[in-house]
């Protein structure tokens, strides 16, 4: 979906009139008319601010531009919400709820996310530990959250 048929999306979601769409992100009723036509793009500073507001995240709002996976666990972030948020409500992209919560990593360690996660993929995947294990332990140093640390 495009940006224009996400924010119209979003509006008739919550049974909102364009003026008081407009009235709740601060700007003219024009500009959320020109959003829902494709004309214009709302800047980031409104995108934030409609994240905020209605509780999707940024990268929804632009048509999912990027597939988003949690920098710690490797797991797609399909939705908006299993996407962790920082204290003060915000998203934060780069994470799922399960692996960042209330502003802090649930995992310290690789070694702590190898523990949680081989048992669970083995049952997933009908694979041995150890195979699954070797996979984890070539994929997850690659995420951000694992970048350059020992298990």
């Amino acid at each position: 979906m495009e940006t224009a048929e996400i924010i119209k999306e979003i509006r008739n979601k919550n049974q909102l009139s364009q003026g008081d769409f407009s009235e709740i992100l601060c700007v003219t009723r024009q500009a959320v008319s020109r959003w829902e036509t494709g004309k214009t793009t709302p800047n980031y500073e409104t995108l934030k601010t409609i994240s905020e507001k209605f509780n999707v995240t940024i990268n929804t709002l632009l048509g999912s531009p990027k597939s988003l996976i949690c920098q710690c666990c490797g797991m797609y972030l399909q939705s908006d919400d299993v996407v962790s948020k920082e204290l003060d409500n915000h998203f934060n992209e780069d994470y799922c709820k399960w692996c960042y919560v209330d502003g802090e990593y649930q995992y310290k360690t690789l070694e702590e996310m190898l523990d949680f996660l081989v048992p669970l993929l083995v049952e997933e995947r009908q694979q041995a530990p150890e195979v699954v294990r070797q996979q984890l332990e070539s994929f997850l140093p690659t995420l951000k959250q694992w970048k350059n640390k020992e298990a």
